[in-house]
């Protein structure tokens, strides 16, 4: 069974990878952005996950942006590595050039559009886990994968020694007290839907891996230091402020709104993405104006 690694809780923001104007990398808005979260209070840094657009990143890319945002971090706030890829060799690939990069750990998403079965999903979690001996959080995000890990299968994979935990992205929060219940009360859950992330830490996840969380670093770190203390209501007051910023940076397919609102809160010089992603819909945008001013960000 595994053991609770005390580095995964709380507010963790997933990070965006910032852009210049014609798709580079901007590494220099990358230090501007983790000396933000640091300064927050944001507990840990997912870097190149989802919202970090590993899709459209090569692998030397990927490997380049984690390594450099561990080196930006000094040590100050442990970084966990998205190493996740439909094809296992790939996803063993990216996790074994990660070995000596100094982070904290890894998450690996379920492979996407080749819908394999509980037992594919189980064999390929067992395989780049047994490359490896960095920290494992399995990542279960139905709606982006075609393929949903079942709670059994989660509690099979608990049962390797560095598979330590899931980000769980269902917004299904009975989940929560599910997986807890057959993987174990050392098995780390983390939110990874910011609408239910509240609920979900009430009903035992550790803490909740955000996209919010990149605009309002500081709120996400209280109401989950909230949560933690068992001060609900004021948790509570925190989340129905930011409750718009978690439906509206949804409202077209993420990375895109959130990449635009960090443009908007001068966090990143560009708003640009990689196609097939494309920047925020002029239509899209006063309805996440809004939520930004709901939120009293602006």
């Amino acid at each position: 069974m595994s053991t609770q690694n005390p580095l995964f809780f709380g507010s963790i923001v997933a990070l965006v990878t910032p852009m210049d104007n014609h798709g580079g990398i901007d590494f220099e808005a990358l230090k501007k952005l983790v000396e933000f979260h640091i300064d927050s209070g944001t507990d840990a840094i997912v870097s190149v996950g989802t919202t970090g657009e590993s899709a459209t990143l090569s692998i030397e890319e990927n490997v380049k942006v984690i390594e450099k945002t561990v080196e930006l971090a000094k040590g100050r706030i442990p970084i966990i590595a998205g190493t996740g890829a439909n094809a296992t060799s790939e996803a063993i690939v990216m996790t074994k050039l990660l070995r000596d990069s100094g982070v904290a750990g890894c998450l690996s998403v379920v492979p996407y559009y080749n819908k394999p079965t509980q037992e594919g999903i189980f064999q390929h979690f067992k395989a780049i886990a047994e490359c490896t001996d960095l920290p494992q959080i399995l990542y279960n995000v139905p709606g982006r994968t075609g393929s949903d890990m079942k709670p059994e299968t989660v509690a099979r994979l608990a049962q390797i020694e560095n598979i330590i935990g899931i980000k769980e992205a269902t917004g299904e929060v009975h989940r929560i007290t599910e997986i807890k219940k057959l993987a174990g009360k050392n098995f780390i859950v983390l939110s990874g839907d910011d609408a239910t992330g509240l609920e979900a830490m009430k009903l035992g996840a550790e803490g909740v891996i955000s996209v919010t969380n990149n605009l309002a670093a500081k709120d996400m770190a209280e109401m989950c230091r909230l949560v933690r203390a068992g001060e609900l209501s004021k948790a509570e007051e925190i989340n129905r402020r930011l409750m718009a910023l978690h439906r509206d940076l949804f409202v077209e397919s993420n990375p895109i709104p959130v990449k635009w609102a960090a443009y908007r809160l001068g966090l990143i010089k560009s708003p640009s993405l990689r196609l097939p992603l494309t920047i925020l819909s002029e239509n899209a945008q006063p309805k996440v104006e809004a939520a930004l001013k709901t939120a009293g960000l602006i």
